[in-house]
Formats: C-alpha cells, sequence, structure tokens
C-alpha cells in the first residue's frame, strides 16, 4: 500500500504520518492495512498542489493508491484578502488532486469544512443539506468539492470543523498562550459548532482509507458549543489563572463573516464504517493532559 499524504508539516498531515508509523492512535490501533504501507509526506516545498503539470507528473511516477490532501488556504480573513491564493489552494488545488488520481485509479481522501454551511439555522448540518457559504474561504472550498466529485470516481469528501492537534498552533495553543500572557482574554460567543482534536479526526479518515464507501462524511467532534464555551474549557483543563469574558462577532470585526451555527452532524460515519468521535470535552482534557 502506497499512501501520499499532502500539507504534510501542517496539523493535520503530521499527524496523519505519525499515526501510520505508530500504528496506533487514541482510539485504538488503526487498521492492519497500514502497517507496511509506504507513506509519502510532502509539503508546498515539494509540491505545488496549484501546478497541474507537476501535479499530474508526481502521482503519476509515485502511483499512490491513497492519496490523503488535507492541504489548503486555511486562514479565513486571510482567503478574503487574497481571493486569488485562495481560488487556487482550496479550489484548483483540488481540481489537479482528482484529475491526476483518477488517471492513475487512485482513492483520494479531500479534506473540507463546516464553512460551506451559511450557519442560519440551529439543527445540525447534514451530508445531505444543501451548502451555501458566506466567505471566501468557504466558497473555495466548496468549489474544490465540486471539482472533486467532477473529476473523480474515487472519493472521500471529509467535512470537519475547529479541528486543533499537536503541531501548529491554531485555537487550544493559541488560547493557553494568550491566557498565560494577559490573564484575561474576550472570546466570541455567538458562533456555534463542533470542537474537533485532530487525533480522532485522523483516526476515521485512516478507516475510511481502506474501504470503499465513497461519498461526503462529516467528522467533528461530539456535542456543541461557542468559541466562549471552548475557550472557557481550554482554561479550565489547562488550569491556567485567566478570566475569560464574552464577545459578540460585530464588537470582533473580523474580515471575514462566519456562519453563526455551523455544527455539523456525523451521519454518513454512523451507517457506514461507525461513528468513534469523541465528545469534544473529553478529546479536549486528553488533549491538554497530553501536552
Amino acid at each position: 500500500m502506497k499512501v501520499l499524504i499532502t500539507g504534510a508539516k501542517g496539523q493535520l498531515g503530521s499527524q496523519l504520518c505519525n499515526m501510520i508509523k505508530a500504528g496506533k492512535s487514541e482510539l485504538g490501533a488503526i487498521p492492519e492495512e497500514y502497517k507496511d504501507a509506504v507513506v509519502t509526506g510532502i509539503d508546498l516545498a515539494d509540491l505545488d498542489i496549484t501546478d497541474i503539470d507537476r501535479v499530474r507528473e508526481y502521482i503519476s511516477n509515485l502511483k499512490p493508491s491513497l492519496v490523503i490532501n488535507p492541504a489548503a488556504y486555511t486562514n479565513v480573513d486571510g482567503c478574503e484578502e487574497n481571493m486569488d491564493l485562495a481560488f487556487k489552494a482550496n479550489s484548483i488545488g483540488a481540481r489537479n488532486m482528482a484529475i491526476a488520481c483518477e488517471e492513475i485509479g487512485a482513492k483520494l481522501i479531500h479534506i473540507s469544512t463546516d464553512y460551506v454551511f451559511e450557519g442560519k439555522g440551529n439543527i445540525p448540518y447534514r451530508e445531505y443539506d444543501k451548502p451555501n457559504p458566506v466567505s471566501v474561504y468557504g466558497k473555495t472550498k466548496l468549489l474544490g468539492e465540486e471539482y472533486i466529485k467532477s473529476f473523480s470516481s474515487k472519493y472521500f469528501i471529509v467535512r470537519t470543523a475547529w479541528l486543533y492537534g499537536y503541531n501548529g498552533g491554531k485555537f487550544v495553543k493559541t488560547i493557553m498562550k494568550a491566557a498565560t500572557d494577559r490573564g484575561s482574554l474576550t472570546v466570541v460567543n455567538d458562533q456555534r459548532g463542533n470542537p474537533t482534536n485532530a487525533e480522532d479526526l485522523c483516526y476515521h479518515i485512516l478507516k475510511l482509507g481502506i474501504t470503499k464507501e465513497y461519498g461526503i462524511y462529516h467528522c467533528t467532534g461530539k456535542g456543541e458549543c461557542s468559541w466562549y464555551d471552548f475557550a472557557c474549557k481550554i482554561v479550565e483543563y489547562s488550569k491556567i489563572p485567566c478570566t475569560v469574558k464574552p464577545v459578540s462577532s460585530e464588537e470582533y470585526n473580523s474580515a471575514a463573516k462566519r456562519p453563526a451555527f455551523s455544527s455539523l452532524d456525523n451521519m454518513m460515519l454512523r451507517v457506514t464504517v461507525g461513528d468513534q468521535m469523541r465528545d469534544w470535552q473529553d478529546a479536549l482534557k486528553c488533549f491538554i493532559n497530553n501536552l
């Protein structure tokens, strides 16, 4: 089995590489099929996924049986200011990976986002619900999904949300550092979603990769909260003396509009390979203890 992982220096890509190497996760052993897998982890310096000719050449020469593509431009506010870059990385990059994988018959697992939804409801989104993104980030990620469905026949589109992991900053480590440095924080309280431990997401990605259960998946931590609730639990579990105060999105005044409610329901997981995602508070507590 040959596995190609893009964005291998990033939060999710690095954890995938480490999990396959270790052969296990916090949720248990990963599938036996990965035991003798040849894993190639690449990043932007190795391959620019927006260059169709290079992508086709690279994948044709390597001939992986499974490609996992977390590579993306994920700076939500930055996407508003760099629309062309967001379009190239999130839409064209996904298209190129789909074309190249289809040419050699490889499976493609592409990582997408809860931000493809508008966020005006109060019931967790299921895979059959119609996307309607409100930001450039969400729009470019949705177009990436559409390209994959058009150009690939062996795809898994995995939408996740509020992701944190052992590599990189992201929300949990950012809050811990800010709480330590300042002793007082203000955090948005009118956006709700699902905090997701990268360990849990990686485990389910690898479970999917050995199947032919193709399609769109939601894969997030169980339960939902606001960013404010999330920050409060981070401070509590890390035992950092800090006051956390709620603030509205309007007061925070970010460049990109975020969905007010982007909670996802892991329905497709439940009815196929099984949903073993942990409750978001349990997964967060484990993460902070392991740090």
